[in-house]
């Protein structure tokens, strides 16, 4: 298959990249590339490497081996740096602080939270409810708000759907799509493939911590067959599940 073009303007990329744990790589020799204003989704079965990837583009995990590039430049800063370099991470955990209300929670974020509120105005009627009582749902709309709401260039999100309605589910990638027509660049890790085909513009399936697919979303819509073998084939044997 011919790989497709590259965006004209690349928000982050990684170069030959590898990570993981201690010494053990759960990526190997990866090539990625996220353009402004488009959704890359990265498919795979459990324990392909998908979360490794996203937590070494944020900068949670250091590399074993080649390079990220943040806006055209290398980087190894750590998260927190990054994040004020214009990038936004969302991991699976949801990452509310559970004694403080909605609005508490949306101030701790870098962006205003009268900005959450426009992207998300469903969280108005419980701004001063405490972030545990709220449903699982709502803690991922709270999450991807305050993300949001930091006006990034680069948003990282991995498994947003994880255990959530339909209803929810849709709400967020709408939200999603809506960032990248924005300009947003998004890198969405998702573990249900229809799901992240149906918004995806392009897509890298993962299959044992490399490449195995890419190409245009509508592309790998028509060749699920070659999909499903990927995550039938599961991870390598002592591979970390992530």
């Amino acid at each position: 298959m011919t790989a497709p073009a590259p965006p004209q303007t690349l928000l982050l990329e990684a170069r030959g990249l590898s990570a993981g744990y201690g010494s053990l790589a759960a990526v190997r020799d990866l090539d990625l590339q996220l353009g402004r204003g488009e959704i890359v989704a990265l498919l795979g079965p459990n324990g392909a490497g998908k979360t490794t990837t996203l937590r070494t583009l944020a900068g949670a995990l250091r590399p074993l081996g080649g390079e990220v590039l943040l806006n055209g430049r290398p980087t190894r800063a750590p998260l927190h740096r990054r994040s004020r370099q214009g990038l936004a991470y969302v991991p699976e955990e949801r990452s509310v602080f559970m004694s403080l209300t909605a609005a508490e929670n949306l101030r701790v974020g870098d962006g205003r939270p009268e900005r959450a509120l426009e992207l998300f105005p469903e969280l108005r009627p419980h701004l001063k409810r405490r972030a545990g009582l709220l449903s699982g749902g709502q803690q991922q709309i709270l999450t991807l708000a305050r993300a949001l709401a930091s006006g990034p260039q680069v948003l990282l999100a991995d498994e947003l759907s994880l255990g959530l309605a339909p209803l929810i589910v849709a709400r967020l990638l709408e939200a999603v799509r809506e960032a990248a027509n924005r300009g947003v660049g998004v890198l969405l890790v998702e573990q249900h493939a229809q799901q992240a085909l149906a918004v995806a513009d392009r897509v890298y399936v993962l299959q044992r911590g490399r490449i195995a697919l890419e190409g245009p979303a509508d592309e790998i819509r028509g060749r699920l067959d070659e999909l499903e073998q990927t995550y039938l084939a599961g991870p390598a044997a002592g591979t970390p599940a992530r």
